[in-house]
């Protein structure tokens, strides 16, 4: 029987493949796409046909879990609607679905804005109601099913059941909060799934990241379990300007998109060429030329020592992202050999739990220092970290450059030994290597806003190592255990 993958004109990279042996309830969600106005691409298609495959063994879906990466425009906005109304209608009974995105607006947006305006101009306009309520929004079909949208917290979804969630543009989820909201509510559901869609991320996508190399690792082991996985994305050495290779990874191509199209937006992005390849080329930045500008890898990588520890006495230092969604602490201290040891401590969601994190960590370590430059984002904490109690060592602008220039001095000097290790932190790596600078009077120091990563590991850590520096003299017994165990 001839593989349905070689059918298609732009075939994935990686795919789960389609079982022949195995009905499918694909043609069912095929036809309901077409009565809401938007038939299925082939592409679309081949992966209804995988992710509605039937156990002949129990009756039900084969496929918990369905993970999807193609270029933006490709249609996955369309096909998920058409997934979400079969699963309300087509399952015999009332099913709960809810939708998520970026964030709760923007996933209130996408539901407001496509999904109901498109239902709402289709066959199916007289077999639902529309539910608008701020934190209710729901499309309540008449047979009880509903489909909602949910938050991108831990506490999404939890209380009820689910029959199916969907995360999509899964590259802005930085955690797995949503998935593990989901999993519990679905777990007492006879045939539920969760969908992950997206374009490629950037470096902290964490989240769809390991969705994407376990998926792929899954299709070359011809792996055979309830998790389906598809991909349509150029290689890494692919040229972005070549509309062959637009033609190979673009399955909307030559459908809803035209090539003058692309050539069109390409032409506008040449300023911006790792954008136009996440975008249009699905391609991860891992290779882009814009990484590990500052720090190169081959100097960062070897500085990495899981076992090492501090024997002095140690400076802390806090740091908040621009945009105030992630903040980090992190320590610095000397090592029995005489090198400097650096680690990020804690590196979590907002800011409401630095100052209690901050106290107890003053209250195990009593440190030389616990920095926070207050001309940054962090600075707006100094309040509440001097309410519980702490003393904060504020860095003047020189003193920032002083600590940049230290830093890169300790990992990548220009002649000698490096004097630094590190803790491995997948988030300080991510922040090392999209790491850029910016003049400071006739110096240099971190620039936060034109990294290509969220920097505030890599200042932390950065300004912990300046603080034990300035101020870590001052001599008192050290703990008698490794920080990492009470980190």
């Amino acid at each position: 029987m001839t593989d349905p993958i070689s059918l298609l004109s732009c075939p994935p990279r990686w795919a789960t493949r389609r079982h022949p042996d195995r009905q499918t309830l694909g043609p069912a969600l095929g036809i309901i796409a077409a009565r809401l106005g938007t038939p299925l691409m082939p592409w679309q298609q081949y992966v209804a046909d995988v992710i509605l495959e039937i156990d002949p063994a129990t009756g039900r879906l084969v496929y918990r879990e369905y993970n999807i990466t193609v270029p933006r425009q490709s249609g996955k906005t369309t096909l998920l609607l058409a997934k979400m109304v079969h699963r309300a209608l087509g399952f015999g009974g009332r099913q709960r679905i809810l939708y998520a995105a970026q964030t709760r607006g923007a996933a209130r947006l996408k539901w407001e804005d496509e999904h109901v305006a498109t239902l709402e101009n289709s066959k199916y306009r007289k077999l639902f109601t529309v539910r608008k309520q701020l934190g209710q929004e729901a499309i309540r079909w008449k047979n009880g099913s509903r489909h909602g949208i949910t938050s991108n917290t831990e506490k999404a979804a939890h209380g009820e059941t689910l029959d199916e969630g969907v995360i999509d543009e899964a590259f802005a989820q930085e955690d797995n909060r949503v998935e593990q909201a989901f999993r519990p509510a679905m777990i007492t559901r006879p045939q539920p799934q969760q969908g992950v869609v997206s374009t490629a991320g950037t470096l902290k996508s964490v989240y769809l990241r390991e969705k994407v190399d376990a998926g792929r690792e899954r299709c070359e082991a011809g792996a055979m379990d309830t998790v389906a996985y598809f991909e349509w994305s150029a290689p890494d050495d692919a040229d972005p300007a070549d509309p062959a290779t637009w033609w190979g990874c673009m399955p909307a191509l030559g459908h809803t998109v035209t090539e003058d199209a692309v050539r069109a937006d390409f032409e506008s992005m040449k300023t911006k060429l790792p954008e136009f390849r996440r975008a249009y080329c699905n391609q991860w930045p891992d290779t882009s030329p814009d990484l590990w500008l500052v720090i190169p890898e081959e100097k960062w990588r070897p500085l990495a020592d899981e076992h090492s520890q501090m024997v002095s006495r140690v400076a802390f230092a806090i740091h908040v992202a621009l945009d105030r969604s992630w903040a980090a602490i992190a320590v610095a201290g000397r090592r029995a050999d005489g090198l400097l040891h650096v680690e990020l401590v804690d590196y979590r969601l907002g800011t409401g739990w630095v100052p209690e994190r901050a106290k107890q960590l003053r209250d195990r370590w009593n440190p030389c220092a616990t920095v926070v430059d207050a001309g940054s984002a962090a600075g707006s904490l100094i309040a509440d970290l001097e309410a519980v109690g702490l003393d904060i060592t504020k860095p003047s602008a020189r003193d920032v450059a002083a600590a940049y220039g230290q830093f890169v001095d300790a990992v990548a000097p220009k002649e000698g030994e490096p004097t630094l290790r590190y803790v491995p932190h997948p988030a300080l790596d991510v922040a090392v290597a999209g790491a850029a600078t910016r003049l400071l009077s006739d110096a240099k120091a971190w620039d936060a806003r034109a990294a290509t990563s969220e920097s505030s590991p890599l200042i932390a850590v950065t300004n912990a190592a300046w603080g034990f520096t300035a101020k870590g003299h001052i001599e008192e017994p050290p703990p008698v255990m490794p920080f990492a165990v009470y980190a």
